[in-house]
């Protein structure tokens, strides 16, 4: 009967050990992936949650400091009597001297 308990504490071992290597092989899989994958979204330029949600609130401002400027330009106008002024002309692009 010993030898029977020891071919059973041998087997036991062995499962023990291999169960341990393999859990511990999971882990470093799982470390090595999660590190992937950081450096595959970290190399995508994606923008943290706060850095937008501050630029969304400085285009708002800049939204409503642009219809308050412009509703001031329609009451100057409508003062003075003028039609509202046309779109500017774009520029010509100038000639490099020499070229």
């Amino acid at each position: 009967m010993q030898s029977e308990n020891r071919i059973f504490d041998d087997f036991v071992k062995f499962v023990n050990g291999a169960a341990g290597t393999m859990a511990g092989m999971a882990r470093e899989g799982e470390a090595a992936a999660r590190e992937r994958f950081k450096g595959f979204v970290g190399g995508m330029d994606f923008v943290a949650r706060d850095e937008f949600e501050a630029v969304k609130a400085m285009a708002a401002a800049a939204r409503d400091e642009n219809e308050t400027l412009k509703a001031r330009i329609d009451a100057l106008e409508a003062r003075l009597g003028a039609a509202p002024a046309a779109a500017p002309k774009a520029a010509k692009p100038r000639k490099k001297p020499g070229a």
